[in-house]
């Protein structure tokens, strides 16, 4: 799986301390993810799984992630087809947590002003997102080459096999 410099596309937002809990429910963690993934943000939005079909970009407010440390959160919202996570700031596990899965973790203190459905570019290399609904642009953290390496291999467990593998 190769990581985009830029990912495209609309955004699902959310507020301020969404916890793991929140994005990945603990009643449903035995499950599959593919199971688990139906019940994805049910406690603040019941439509979430639908609504990830028809965009990809997960943004929010402050103290994303917090919580468990249980890497079932970025992993449902992976499954359910988000490229990007947008946020004014995270809770560290989980921002790590996404990398290690292959989700670029973006931190941005103009996250509030992104609304629901924002047509965005978000640029990972030049940090910068674009938000084409508003015609505003807003910086954001960039991602390091070693970590856009980690999310091009498809996160920890990818880069580690084409480290030992070679790549090719």
């Amino acid at each position: 799986m190769k990581a985009k410099a830029v990912i495209e596309g609309r955004a699902l937002k959310y507020g301020d301390n969404i916890n793991t809990d929140i994005i990945s429910p603990p009643q449903y963690m035995e499950l599959p993810v593919s199971d688990a993934a139906a019940y994805a943000m049910g406690a603040v939005d019941p439509g979430f799984a639908e609504k990830a079909g028809t965009a990809n970009i997960f943004v929010a407010g402050k103290n994303l992630g917090s919580g468990s440390s249980r890497e079932t959160a970025p992993l449902t919202l992976k499954y359910l087809g988000i490229e990007a996570v947008v946020a004014e700031f995270f809770a560290r596990i989980f921002y790590r947590n996404c990398i290690n899965i292959g989700i670029p973790a973006i931190e941005c203190a103009d996250a509030g002003r992104i609304s629901e459905g924002d047509e965005l570019e978000v640029d990972t290399a030049a940090g910068v997102i674009r938000n084409l609904a508003k015609k505003e642009s807003y910086a954001c953290s960039r991602i390091p080459a070693h970590i856009s390496a980690l999310i091009e291999d498809g996160g920890l467990i990818g880069h580690l096999r084409v480290e030992k593998e070679g790549r090719k």
